[in-house]
C-alpha cells in the first residue's frame, strides 16, 4: 500500500488485516444508507460453522460445478478443498504483486469447464501493479490440480493501473452463459481525481463484459467483444457494460433470475449494494454520487441527498457510523437459492471493517432501512457460493472458511 493515499478506509498488510480510520485505500468496495423514516426490520441473527481452515489471508471461495471449493489466496494460490482433505491447485505467487489491495483477487470458471477444462483468474502483476485476466486449464489427468505444463496460461487482458489500489478483483459468468463480466475500480486517488469511473474511454471503475475464449488463436485479438454491449457502434469503448463505480468489491448473479448485484466501496461516509436486472448500460453514480449523496457533481451540493440527475441509484446504503459505529468498507453476497433453505430468497453481505453481516429480502425495496445486522467478530473479506447453494464466508485474518448457517 502507497503511504499518503487520501482516501479513508481499511489496508490489508501482510500477516495481519486491519481497519484503518487514517487516510489509505480502500480495498473492498460499497455503501448502504439507513433511512432513518422507516422503521429498520429485525430477522434472525446469521450464524457461522467452520468449514475449512489453515488458508494464509483468503480472499474468495468459490466452486467448479461439484461439491468442491475452491479457496483463493490473496498471495497467489488456489486451493481446492474436497471434504476434509486440501491440495494446492494453482499457485502462481510469483507472478502476483501481494498484498495491500493487490493481489489474486478473482476465480472464475468457465460454464463448459467440465469438458473445456478453462477457468480464469484476476491479478495484479508482480512487474508492475496491472491488472491482468488470464485463462488457465486444468490437467487432463487429475481434475485436483491445474495443467502442470509450464503451468499453460494464456493473458486475455492487460489493464494498467495508476495507483496500487482501487483494482475490484471479481469476476464471474452468468450462469450458462460464455460472457465474462469484470469488475475494475477507478484506479485510486481520493475522489477519483481523473473522473475515470464516468469516462466512457476509461476501463477503470466499470463492469466489463468480453467473451474470454481466445478468437483467432495466435492472432491479434485474445477477447472477443459481444455485439450487445452497451457501446458497440456508439462512443466509448466496446467493453464497458456497465460505470460509474469507485471499488467493486465482490458481485454475484441471483442463480434464480440472474440479477447482478454489486457492491461499491464509498469514500469516507457510506457504503452501498447495487441491485439490477442485468448492470447493461447502468451508471452507477461515482464519482458524481457517493451512496445517495451528491459528491462531486458538478452544480450540485456536495453532501446533499441527490434529488436531480441520481444515476442509478443504490439498493440500499449505510453509513459509517450506523449500527454502532465502526464500518467501513463493505462485501458484497449473494442470495440464498438452496430449495428448503431457512435463509431462501435472502440476500447476504457485510461489512469487513465491523465485522456485520445483513440479510435482506432479494426483492428488498430500495431505499427501505436495513435490519438490525450480526456481528460476528470476522474480519470479512468475501462470500462465496458453493454448487449447491450453501453460502460461505472467507475470513481474512484467521484463514478459515465459514459456512454461513441456513443458507
Amino acid at each position: 500500500m502507497r503511504a499518503g493515499r487520501d482516501v479513508e478506509g481499511w489496508e490489508l498488510i501482510p500477516g495481519q488485516a486491519r481497519a484503518t480510520v487514517r487516510r489509505v485505500g480502500v480495498l473492498l468496495s460499497a455503501a448502504l444508507l439507513v433511512t432513518a423514516a422507516l422503521p429498520a426490520p429485525t430477522t434472525a441473527a446469521v450464524s457461522l460453522t467452520e468449514a475449512a481452515s489453515g488458508f494464509e489471508r483468503p480472499i474468495y471461495v468459490t466452486h467448479a460445478g461439484d461439491s468442491r471449493l475452491f479457496v483463493v489466496e490473496q498471495g497467489g494460490r488456489i486451493w481446492v478443498v474436497n471434504g476434509a482433505s486440501k491440495s494446492v491447485f494453482l499457485d502462481i505467487n510469483t507472478r502476483v504483486v501481494c498484498c495491500g489491495e493487490q493481489g489474486l483477487l478473482g476465480l472464475a470458471f468457465h460454464p463448459n469447464y467440465a469438458t473445456n477444462r478453462l477457468f480464469y483468474v484476476n491479478y495484479t502483476r508482480a512487474s508492475d501493479g496491472a491488472t491482468v485476466i488470464a485463462e488457465y486449464r486444468r490437467s487432463a489427468g487429475n481434475p485436483d490440480v491445474a495443467d502442470p505444463h509450464s503451468t499453460y496460461n494464456r493473458r486475455v487482458m492487460l489493464i494498467a493501473q495508476p495507483a496500487s489500489n482501487h483494482n475490484g478483483g471479481w469476476i464471474g459468468f452468468k450462469p450458462g452463459k460464455p460472457q465474462l463480466y469484470i469488475a475494475i475500480g477507478d484506479g485510486g486517488g481520493a475522489g477519483d481525481p481523473s473522473n475515470n469511473a464516468q469516462s466512457k474511454s476509461s476501463l477503470l471503475g466499470k463492469i466489463l463484459r468480453i467473451n474470454p475464449r481466445d478468437p483467432d488463436g495466435s492472432g491479434p485479438r485474445t477477447y472477443k467483444i459481444p455485439a450487445s454491449n452497451p457501446f458497440v457502434g456508439v462512443s466509448g469503448r466496446d467493453e464497458i457494460w456497465s460505470r460509474g463505480l469507485r471499488n467493486p468489491w465482490r458481485c454475484s448473479f441471483d442463480r434464480a433470475n440472474g440479477k447482478l448485484w454489486c457492491a461499491d466501496v464509498g469514500q469516507s461516509k457510506f457504503e452501498e449494494v447495487n441491485r439490477s436486472k442485468t448492470g447493461k448500460k447502468k451508471n452507477y453514480g461515482w464519482r458524481l454520487l457517493e451512496g445517495r449523496h451528491y459528491y462531486n457533481y458538478p452544480g450540485r451540493t456536495s453532501g446533499n441527498l441527490c434529488t436531480s440527475g441520481c444515476k442509478e441509484l443504490p439498493l440500499v446504503t449505510y453509513a459509517h457510523t450506523a449500527f454502532g459505529g465502526g464500518n467501513c468498507s463493505v462485501t458484497g453476497g449473494y442470495v440464498a437459492r438452496r430449495a428448503g433453505a431457512p435463509l431462501l430468497g435472502r440476500y447476504i453481505f457485510g461489512d469487513f471493517c465491523s465485522g456485520r453481516v445483513w440479510d435482506i429480502a432479494a426483492n428488498h425495496t430500495r431505499g427501505a432501512a436495513l435490519p438490525t445486522p450480526t456481528a460476528t467478530g470476522r474480519r470479512i473479506s468475501s462470500f462465496g457460493e458453493g454448487a449447491d447453494g450453501r453460502i460461505y464466508l472467507t475470513d481474512l485474518n484467521n484463514g478459515i472458511v465459514y459456512l454461513v448457517n441456513g443458507s
